[in-house]
């Protein structure tokens, strides 16, 4: 396992982050001993942390991770995520409190490693989306986060950088969060390069110059795009994030992709992960897991290292012809 740089917190991330989510579900899914073999493989394997949310299984998630860990000497980096009630916007700083020490009462520890914004971010404040304002002004959610780390209940805070991209970027630029998790993947890595027209994503471009810039951590999220770049098995909870996608026209999108490239650098999600790992600004790639087949793998295409310099161009050209 190599690692990076968490930017400047001082932390060394393995290049691969164990991600407890609800799409690839083992966390939340699995029986016990699945559970309990993945975890223990992962940290056998060099993965030193691993991501979930209070959101992920209503819970399950963070539940599963505080009885795992507590049967392990092995201490990993743990980071967790929170959303804000938008309808009730009076005491934000408590709302932020309550869902953390909910958290790590779930998880069965004292901190976490990292504390994140689970909500989109944009100019105004409506649905799941926050407002810029609502996070940056004087009682909004970065000043009640600050207060969070003061009181040593997490160490580091950032956000989920989905939203409107300018407004993400606004976020970032304030200096005054150590991460940002960046949607970045073969079908869109929009975020750290610009797509040519004919080839049609969501535009996250900017995103990882300011994280460069500003020095914030950029964790990889949705490198497998939910499944639909691994495999073309379906598992019914194909969630596509990026507004104007369907798993059909991700699936059509990654057909191009593979026609082009097939296994010549490893298997489906192997080529997805080489591929982000080819972008030096991210600081590790966060992988979903259905079954430990998945680990194993994901850790084979580590080993393997970022996609030569050729195979980059030449999925440049996929998207350069487009998909019509």
């Amino acid at each position: 396992m190599e690692y990076r740089d968490f930017a400047n917190t001082g932390l060394r991330v393995s290049e691969l982050v164990f991600g407890g989510g609800a799409v690839g579900g083992l966390l939340i899914n699995a029986d016990d001993d699945v559970r309990r073999a993945a975890i223990r493989n992962a940290l056998d394997a060099g993965i030193n942390w691993i991501d979930t949310a209070a959101s992920y299984g209503n819970g399950r998630s963070e539940e599963a991770l505080g009885w795992l860990l507590n049967e392990i000497d092995d201490d990993p980096y743990v980071s967790t995520k929170f959303s804000v009630d938008t309808t009730d916007l009076g005491d934000i700083g408590g709302q932020i409190e309550a869902s953390l020490t909910a958290s790590l009462g779930r998880l069965k520890r004292d901190s976490v490693t990292l504390f994140q914004l689970h909500n989109r971010i944009g100019a105004t404040t409506d649905g799941r989306t926050l407002s810029v304002l609502d996070i940056l002004r004087e009682g909004g959610v970065l000043d009640a986060l600050e207060s969070l780390r003061d009181q040593g209940l997490t160490k580091h805070f950032g956000i989920t950088a989905m939203g409107e991209t300018h407004c993400v970027i606004e976020v970032i630029e304030s200096g005054r969060i150590a991460s940002a998790q960046v949607y970045f993947n073969l079908l869109n890595p929009s975020a750290g390069r610009a797509m040519p027209a004919s080839w049609p994503v969501y535009d996250f471009n900017g995103i990882l110059d300011a994280c460069e810039r500003i020095d914030v951590a950029a964790m990889n999220i949705r490198v497998f795009s939910a499944g639909v770049i691994a495999t073309d098995v379906r598992t019914g909870r194909e969630r596509p994030l990026t507004p104007g996608d369907t798993v059909e026209s991700e699936a059509e999108k990654a057909q191009r992709v593979f026609d082009v490239v097939g296994n010549e650098y490893g298997t489906r999600a192997q080529t997805a992960i080489r591929f982000a790992l080819a972008e030096s600004r991210l600081s590790c790639v966060i992988i979903g897991l259905a079954e430990l087949a998945h680990l194993e793998e994901a850790v084979a295409g580590q080993a393997l290292g970022p996609l030569p310099q050729d195979a980059l161009e030449r999925i440049a050209r996929v998207y350069d012809q487009g998909t019509a």
